[in-house]
Protein backbone atom coordinates (compact mmCIF):
# COMPACT_ATOMS: atom_id res chain seq x y z
CA UNK A 1 0.00 0.00 0.00
CA UNK A 2 2.76 2.46 0.96
CA UNK A 3 4.69 1.64 -2.22
CA UNK A 4 1.65 2.32 -4.40
CA UNK A 5 1.14 5.63 -2.60
CA UNK A 6 4.79 6.50 -3.16
CA UNK A 7 4.55 5.70 -6.86
CA UNK A 8 1.41 7.82 -7.21
CA UNK A 9 2.94 10.80 -5.42
CA UNK A 10 6.20 10.39 -7.34
CA UNK A 11 4.23 10.58 -10.58
CA UNK A 12 2.53 13.74 -9.36
CA UNK A 13 5.91 15.14 -8.34
CA UNK A 14 7.26 14.57 -11.85
CA UNK A 15 4.17 16.35 -13.17
CA UNK A 16 4.96 19.35 -10.96
CA UNK A 17 8.57 19.33 -12.11
CA UNK A 18 7.44 19.33 -15.74
CA UNK A 19 4.42 21.65 -15.70
CA UNK A 20 4.78 23.53 -12.43
CA UNK A 21 2.51 23.61 -9.40
CA UNK A 22 -1.16 24.34 -9.85
CA UNK A 23 -1.93 27.87 -8.64
CA UNK A 24 -5.46 27.20 -7.50
CA UNK A 25 -5.44 30.29 -5.27
CA UNK A 26 -4.98 32.37 -8.42
CA UNK A 27 -7.10 30.48 -10.93
CA UNK A 28 -9.92 29.50 -8.54
CA UNK A 29 -9.84 31.91 -5.58
CA UNK A 30 -13.31 30.84 -4.39
CA UNK A 31 -12.46 27.13 -4.35
CA UNK A 32 -12.59 25.50 -0.91
CA UNK A 33 -8.89 24.62 -1.26
CA UNK A 34 -8.04 28.27 -1.84
CA UNK A 35 -9.82 29.09 1.40
CA UNK A 36 -7.87 26.35 3.20
CA UNK A 37 -4.60 27.81 1.90
CA UNK A 38 -5.62 31.30 3.01
CA UNK A 39 -6.28 29.80 6.44
CA UNK A 40 -2.79 28.30 6.34
CA UNK A 41 -1.40 31.78 5.62
CA UNK A 42 -3.34 33.26 8.54
CA UNK A 43 -2.14 30.54 10.89
CA UNK A 44 1.46 31.13 9.84
CA UNK A 45 1.05 34.80 10.67
CA UNK A 46 -0.52 33.92 14.01
CA UNK A 47 2.32 31.52 14.83
CA UNK A 48 4.85 34.24 14.02
CA UNK A 49 3.10 36.97 15.99
CA UNK A 50 5.42 36.52 18.97
CA UNK A 51 8.53 36.98 16.83
CA UNK A 52 10.29 40.31 16.44
CA UNK A 53 9.56 40.00 12.73
CA UNK A 54 8.02 37.54 10.31
CA UNK A 55 9.27 38.52 6.90
CA UNK A 56 11.36 35.67 5.51
CA UNK A 57 9.46 32.36 5.61
CA UNK A 58 11.07 29.10 4.54
CA UNK A 59 8.98 26.23 3.17
CA UNK A 60 10.54 22.79 3.25
CA UNK A 61 9.58 19.15 3.83
CA UNK A 62 11.08 16.04 5.40
CA UNK A 63 11.37 14.21 2.07
CA UNK A 64 10.74 14.53 -1.66
CA UNK A 65 7.24 14.64 -3.16
CA UNK A 66 5.58 16.14 -0.08
CA UNK A 67 4.17 19.11 -2.00
CA UNK A 68 6.24 21.97 -0.55
CA UNK A 69 6.47 23.82 -3.88
CA UNK A 70 2.72 23.72 -4.39
CA UNK A 71 2.10 25.00 -0.87
CA UNK A 72 4.77 27.70 -0.95
CA UNK A 73 3.62 29.04 -4.34
CA UNK A 74 -0.04 29.15 -3.37
CA UNK A 75 0.59 30.70 0.04
CA UNK A 76 2.77 33.32 -1.67
CA UNK A 77 -0.18 34.10 -3.94
CA UNK A 78 -2.50 34.53 -0.93
CA UNK A 79 -0.08 36.99 0.67
CA UNK A 80 -0.03 39.03 -2.53
CA UNK A 81 -3.82 38.90 -2.68
CA UNK A 82 -3.87 40.28 0.86
CA UNK A 83 -2.03 43.37 -0.34
CA UNK A 84 1.53 42.41 0.57
CA UNK A 85 4.52 43.01 -1.68
CA UNK A 86 5.80 39.44 -2.00
CA UNK A 87 8.87 37.76 -3.46
CA UNK A 88 9.02 33.99 -3.95
CA UNK A 89 12.54 32.63 -4.29
CA UNK A 90 13.34 29.25 -5.79
CA UNK A 91 16.20 28.13 -3.55
CA UNK A 92 15.69 24.47 -4.52
CA UNK A 93 18.65 24.53 -6.86
CA UNK A 94 18.50 20.79 -7.51
CA UNK A 95 14.84 20.42 -8.52
CA UNK A 96 13.50 23.91 -9.25
CA UNK A 97 9.84 24.52 -10.09
CA UNK A 98 9.10 28.25 -9.68
CA UNK A 99 9.97 29.04 -13.29
CA UNK A 100 7.57 26.40 -14.61
CA UNK A 101 4.83 27.33 -12.15
CA UNK A 102 4.91 31.00 -13.14
CA UNK A 103 6.00 30.42 -16.77
CA UNK A 104 9.25 32.36 -16.44
CA UNK A 105 12.64 32.30 -18.14
CA UNK A 106 15.18 30.44 -16.01
CA UNK A 107 18.35 31.04 -17.97
CA UNK A 108 19.41 33.42 -15.21
CA UNK A 109 18.31 33.55 -11.61
CA UNK A 110 19.46 33.00 -8.03
CA UNK A 111 22.60 31.05 -8.96
CA UNK A 112 23.56 33.73 -11.47
CA UNK A 113 23.45 36.38 -8.74
CA UNK A 114 25.39 34.25 -6.27
CA UNK A 115 28.12 33.43 -8.79
CA UNK A 116 28.52 36.90 -10.31
CA UNK A 117 28.21 40.60 -9.60
CA UNK A 118 24.80 40.94 -11.25
CA UNK A 119 22.20 42.79 -9.19
CA UNK A 120 19.00 41.04 -8.01
CA UNK A 121 16.75 43.86 -9.23
CA UNK A 122 17.80 43.00 -12.78
CA UNK A 123 16.79 39.32 -12.50
CA UNK A 124 13.59 39.43 -10.44
CA UNK A 125 10.48 38.75 -12.56
CA UNK A 126 7.01 40.13 -12.16
CA UNK A 127 4.42 37.34 -12.26
CA UNK A 128 0.83 37.26 -13.48
CA UNK A 129 -0.25 37.72 -9.86
CA UNK A 130 -0.38 41.42 -8.90
CA UNK A 131 2.03 42.11 -6.05
CA UNK A 132 3.96 38.86 -6.46
CA UNK A 133 7.48 38.80 -7.89
CA UNK A 134 9.69 35.75 -8.38
CA UNK A 135 13.38 34.97 -8.42
CA UNK A 136 13.91 31.71 -10.27
CA UNK A 137 16.70 29.28 -9.45
CA UNK A 138 18.87 29.94 -12.47
CA UNK A 139 21.13 27.22 -13.93
CA UNK A 140 21.70 24.19 -11.67
CA UNK A 141 25.17 24.60 -10.11
CA UNK A 142 27.67 21.89 -9.05
CA UNK A 143 27.80 23.28 -5.49
CA UNK A 144 24.30 24.31 -4.31
CA UNK A 145 24.98 24.16 -0.56
CA UNK A 146 28.14 26.25 -0.85
CA UNK A 147 26.32 28.96 -2.80
CA UNK A 148 23.32 29.03 -0.47
CA UNK A 149 25.54 29.20 2.60
CA UNK A 150 27.74 31.97 1.22
CA UNK A 151 28.00 35.56 2.52
CA UNK A 152 26.58 36.72 -0.82
CA UNK A 153 23.38 34.77 -0.12
CA UNK A 154 23.09 36.42 3.29
CA UNK A 155 23.54 39.83 1.68
CA UNK A 156 20.94 38.94 -0.95
CA UNK A 157 18.36 38.02 1.69
CA UNK A 158 19.03 41.35 3.41
CA UNK A 159 18.30 43.08 0.08
CA UNK A 160 15.04 41.12 -0.12
CA UNK A 161 14.07 42.27 3.38
CA UNK A 162 14.61 45.87 2.36
CA UNK A 163 12.49 45.58 -0.78
CA UNK A 164 9.59 43.22 0.06
CA UNK A 165 7.05 42.75 2.81
CA UNK A 166 7.19 38.95 2.62
CA UNK A 167 9.90 36.68 1.19
CA UNK A 168 8.94 33.04 0.56
CA UNK A 169 11.88 30.64 0.28
CA UNK A 170 11.19 27.31 -1.45
CA UNK A 171 14.09 25.09 -0.37
CA UNK A 172 14.96 21.38 -0.75
CA UNK A 173 13.77 18.73 1.72
CA UNK A 174 15.62 18.85 5.04
CA UNK A 175 16.58 15.18 5.15
CA UNK A 176 17.86 14.91 1.59
CA UNK A 177 20.66 17.49 1.36
CA UNK A 178 22.21 20.22 3.51
CA UNK A 179 20.95 23.11 1.37
CA UNK A 180 17.99 23.94 3.63
CA UNK A 181 20.08 23.63 6.79
CA UNK A 182 22.66 26.20 5.71
CA UNK A 183 19.85 28.69 4.98
CA UNK A 184 18.04 28.31 8.32
CA UNK A 185 19.86 31.28 9.94
CA UNK A 186 18.50 33.52 7.16
CA UNK A 187 14.83 32.72 7.80
CA UNK A 188 12.53 34.12 10.46
CA UNK A 189 10.49 30.93 10.53
CA UNK A 190 10.10 27.54 8.88
CA UNK A 191 6.98 25.73 7.66
CA UNK A 192 7.14 21.97 7.15
CA UNK A 193 4.95 20.37 4.48
CA UNK A 194 3.94 16.70 4.78
CA UNK A 195 1.54 14.33 3.04
CA UNK A 196 -0.63 12.19 5.30
CA UNK A 197 -0.21 8.43 4.74
CA UNK A 198 2.98 9.10 2.79
CA UNK A 199 5.42 11.04 4.95
CA UNK A 200 7.02 8.59 7.35
CA UNK A 201 6.97 9.55 11.00
CA UNK A 202 10.68 8.81 11.37
CA UNK A 203 11.56 11.24 8.57
CA UNK A 204 9.37 13.92 10.12
CA UNK A 205 11.02 13.39 13.51
CA UNK A 206 14.44 13.64 11.88
CA UNK A 207 13.46 16.92 10.19
CA UNK A 208 12.22 18.34 13.49
CA UNK A 209 15.47 17.28 15.19
CA UNK A 210 17.46 19.15 12.55
CA UNK A 211 15.35 22.25 13.08
CA UNK A 212 15.75 22.01 16.83
CA UNK A 213 19.52 22.24 16.42
CA UNK A 214 19.04 25.86 15.40
CA UNK A 215 17.14 28.78 16.89
CA UNK A 216 14.83 28.97 13.88
CA UNK A 217 11.16 29.21 14.79
CA UNK A 218 9.07 26.29 13.53
CA UNK A 219 5.84 27.99 12.49
CA UNK A 220 3.92 24.74 12.09
CA UNK A 221 3.17 21.91 9.70
CA UNK A 222 1.00 21.98 6.60
CA UNK A 223 -0.52 18.58 5.93
CA UNK A 224 -1.87 17.43 2.60
CA UNK A 225 -4.57 14.79 2.72
CA UNK A 226 -5.73 12.70 -0.22
CA UNK A 227 -9.47 12.87 -0.70
CA UNK A 228 -11.28 9.68 0.27
CA UNK A 229 -14.03 9.98 -2.33
CA UNK A 230 -11.98 8.93 -5.34
CA UNK A 231 -11.11 12.49 -6.35
CA UNK A 232 -7.51 13.03 -7.46
CA UNK A 233 -7.08 16.18 -5.38
CA UNK A 234 -5.91 17.13 -1.90
CA UNK A 235 -7.11 18.98 1.13
CA UNK A 236 -4.80 21.10 3.24
CA UNK A 237 -4.59 21.59 6.98
CA UNK A 238 -2.28 23.24 9.49
CA UNK A 239 -1.13 22.22 12.94
CA UNK A 240 1.59 21.12 15.32
CA UNK A 241 2.82 17.74 16.56
CA UNK A 242 1.96 14.46 14.86
CA UNK A 243 -1.84 14.56 15.02
CA UNK A 244 -2.67 17.07 12.32
CA UNK A 245 -6.17 18.07 11.40
CA UNK A 246 -6.99 18.58 7.75
CA UNK A 247 -9.76 19.47 5.35
CA UNK A 248 -10.76 18.02 2.01
CA UNK A 249 -10.92 19.72 -1.35
CA UNK A 250 -9.73 19.29 -4.91
CA UNK A 251 -6.43 20.54 -6.23
CA UNK A 252 -3.75 18.73 -8.11
CA UNK A 253 -0.19 19.01 -6.82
Amino acid sequence: MRMSLFKRHYKEDVETQTNGARLITFTEPKNVISEQLRTVRTNIEYAGAALDKLQVVMFTSPQMSDGKSTVSSNVAVTWAQAGKKVLIVDADLRRPTVHTTFRLDNRQGLTTILASDLQPKDLVHETMVPGLSALTSGPVPPNPAELLGSPRMAALVEWMRNNYDIVVLDVPPLNSVTDAQVMLPLADGVVLVITLNQTQKVTLERAVELLNLTSTKVLGVVSRAKRNDGDSGYGYGYGYGYGYGYGYGSTQD
